[in-house]
């Protein structure tokens, strides 16, 4: 069966640091059907295209690397991962045979069959969470958070962890100026324009299957693919977070979850 089972994979990263726990292998499919603005792989939107792989010949690639990834073990992403459920799942549980834990980074679009017993195959699910403002999410990418939240709750009831990201967009996200346009010079004053930000993370605090939340600051290293793919990218305009407001919102973060914001 899983010499017939087939994935479209992207790239590889052979010893990632930042996609989970410990060194992992992150393997990146092909395809996508959010158009997040601020998207830094809008290559991997396209369904068609990657490089081809069976179930078996992804896992005896994997093993390669067994002893680097000994500390951490495999996330599997995107693009979106569970667009291709079928081969997520027959990844994860050949490599649960070899002992080795797995990841799928997430943003719950599919959540429905075959997606659903992936993400709940997983060892660990890194779920993205757009916006706290379900109207603001599907404007910054065209869908509502409404899948995340359901994969969420799911994981909840089966008690398997959940590692939460989001992504702080200036402007959209998180708000670094007053109405005046200049940015803000006393903590206060941005947290009283950040209530969106601060109750969504509180509200987070419902779900003990969350063990970890990362704000992830704006970045636009990723802008030169849109050029390269002829798209327009959205948020040219838009500055990426001052470290000021990072720390602030780190700070905001620890407030709330004091012993599982490490």
């Amino acid at each position: 069966m899983s010499e017939t089972i087939k994935g479209y994979v992207h790239s590889i990263e052979t010893l990632g640091a930042v996609d989970g726990p410990g060194l992992r292998f992150v393997l990146f499919l092909q395809g996508c059907p959010l158009r997040c603005k601020f998207c830094h792989n809008p290559d991997t939107w396209r369904f068609e295209g990657g490089e081809e792989y069976t179930v078996d010949e992804m896992v005896k690639k994997i093993l390669r690397y067994r002893t680097y990834i000994a500390s951490g073990g495999v996330t599997i992403s995107g693009g979106e991962p569970l667009r291709q459920a079928e081969f997520v799942l027959a990844v994860i549980r050949a490599l649960h045979e070899e002992g080795i834990h797995v990841a799928v980074d997430t943003s719950g679009v599919y959540c429905e069959g075959t997606a659903l017993e992936a993400a709940m195959e997983a060892d660990l699910i890194l779920l993205d969470i757009k916006s706290f403002d379900p109207a603001k999410a599907k404007a910054l990418t065209g869908f509502t958070t409404d899948h995340a939240y359901h994969l969420l709750r799911a994981r909840q009831e089966a008690k398997k962890p959940v590692w939460i990201r989001h992504v702080m967009v200036p402007g959209i996200t998180l708000i670094d100026k007053d109405e005046n346009g200049k940015p803000f010079e006393k903590e206060e004053d941005w947290r009283s324009a950040n209530t969106e930000l601060i109750e969504g993370l509180r509200s987070l605090n419902e779900y003990s299957c969350i063990e970890r939340i990362d704000l992830l600051p704006f970045h636009k290293m990723g802008e030169f693919k849109y050029e390269e793919l002829k798209l327009p990218y959205e948020l040219k305009e838009t500055e990426e977070p001052s470290e000021e407001v990072v720390e602030w919102a780190e700070k905001a973060l620890a407030e709330i979850r004091p012993a599982k914001s490490e």
